[in-house]
């Protein structure tokens, strides 16, 4: 049997009497000084505090801009002659432009080595303003530039497989601007095996040397691609939070304008930015030719969903728009197409439970058509047939908390099938500009509030 935490004393009389008469000297001091007041009468009311503005809610880190580290390719490599047999950039500045989806106080910025083959160092890094507030720009505006640091140092140096975040730095930078990040890397990195995002569709800029701080970079080496750059965070007041898309190539732009900012997620956030719009940050965690099930370009959407989705800083709903690269890679047998409709359905439902396990709110996208595509549409339509039925459940399985219904806005009337004509970029799977806007204005701002 356990044992008391104390023992009584023995003589209960000896230990209780100096509290009683200590008590009873509180309740006499008391009791004068209420007989006190009474004389004097009522204290004169206190002065009432000055108004104040309702608040704004504590300031968070939102995420205000993302894209997916991918092991790039070899055809994604710096081009000549930036990348050599050992390693990539050996003294050389990047220059990279990005688009804030919101605005805050301070920003901060996230450097991936997740693909890396050696430590990423980074000897100088720096923010600024691009020339002509544009995209896919070399130049920046004079008097911007602002310096980047890491725990108090001007460099860093990320190591195998990890992420580091910046130090929080001030700019005055509205939602939808453009942002300007220069790094330069005096050793380069000893490894061919370099993280990116090849879909940028935004010019990046190399040259040898260090310009981090150049108004200009004449003579450099131009490349439509992101490297080591994953994400920017802006410190906004509540009640601002991140929505996040989880997609392939239809999300990442494929088909949408250079420098144009006119992927369907941009135009999203175009719509959030209106009057009465909720505040929202939309970031896109989509890649081209990523799949839900299987490693493609890039992990699966099951694998990188922690780091890609849960992790995002703010993120309180996510977008899931992807399959599309699953069903039209898998063979055109009935016991594949099969097999790949099951496992779509039930990947789709793990990610709803490990979303909602972080209190994020899941919305799912139906596939788009892409009848005539080659070579993902099959003569006997089997591929068609389990893009219908995960369409189908995604509609009807109430699994999600809502549904955006991209397949009934984009298909064909006279041939539901296929892309409308005036949407389809030409191959029957992409859409063009027209077809992102009618994307980004399918999806209600409602689920957002």
């Amino acid at each position: 049997m356990p044992q008391p935490a104390y023992r009584r004393p023995r003589d209960r009389r000896s230990a209780v009497y100096p509290y009683l008469a200590a008590a009873l000297v509180m309740a006499l001091v008391a009791a004068v000084a209420v007989a006190a007041q009474a004389l004097r009468g009522p204290a004169p009311a206190e002065a009432a505090p000055p108004a104040a503005a309702a608040p704004r809610g504590p300031a968070q880190w939102v995420a205000a801009w993302t894209s997916m580290p991918q092991l790039t390719e070899p055809a994604n490599m710096p081009p000549p002659p930036f990348t050599q047999d050992d390693g990539v950039l050996h003294d050389a500045t990047l220059r990279q432009t990005v688009r804030l989806t919101v605005s805050g106080d301070r920003l901060r910025f996230r450097f991936s080595n997740a693909f890396g083959g050696a430590e990423l160092p980074l000897t100088r890094a720096a923010v600024a303003l691009p020339a002509g507030g544009r995209a896919g720009v070399d130049g920046i505006v004079p008097g911007t530039s602002r310096p980047l640091t890491f725990s108090g140092r001007p460099a860093t140096t990320v190591p195998v497989g990890a992420q580091v975040v910046s130090d929080p730095v001030r700019l005055d930078a509205a939602p939808g601007a453009n942002l300007t990040v220069t790094l330069h890397l005096a050793d380069g990195q000893a490894s061919t095996d370099v993280t990116s995002h090849p879909g940028s569709r935004t010019t990046s800029y190399l040259l040898a040397g260090d310009h981090t701080d150049a108004a200009a970079l004449p003579g450099a080496t131009a490349t439509d691609h992101w490297y080591f750059l994953s994400g920017v965070e802006a410190e906004a007041s509540a009640p601002t939070r991140a929505a996040v898309v989880l997609g392939d190539s239809l999300s990442d732009g494929r088909g949408s304008t250079t420098n144009g900012n006119d992927r369907w997620p941009d135009l999203l956030n175009d719509r959030l930015r209106g009057p009465g719009a909720p505040p929202v940050s939309v970031v896109n965690q989509a890649a081209g030719g990523n799949r839900v099930l299987d490693d493609g370009l890039g992990p699966n959407a099951l694998a990188r969903l922690d780091r890609d989705v849960l992790a995002v800083s703010g993120a309180r709903w996510l977008l899931v728009f992807e399959g599309i690269n699953d069903i039209g890679t898998a063979p055109a047998t009935p016991a594949a197409q099969e097999e790949t409709g099951d496992e779509l359905v039930a990947a789709y439902d793990q990610i709803v439970t490990r979303a909602h396990a972080q209190g994020i709110r899941v919305y799912g996208a139906t596939l788009t058509p892409f009848g005539g595509s080659t070579p993902y549409d099959d003569p006997e339509g089997l591929r068609e047939a389990t893009r219908q039925r995960v369409n189908d459940w995604i509609r009807s399985s109430g699994r999600f908390d809502a549904v955006v219904d991209f397949d009934a806005a984009t298909r064909d009337p006279a041939n539901p099938r296929a892309l409308r004509p005036a949407l389809d970029t030409g191959d029957h799977l992409h859409l063009n500009p027209q077809g992102y806007a009618l994307l980004a204005s399918t999806v209600p701002l409602r689920l957002f509030r």
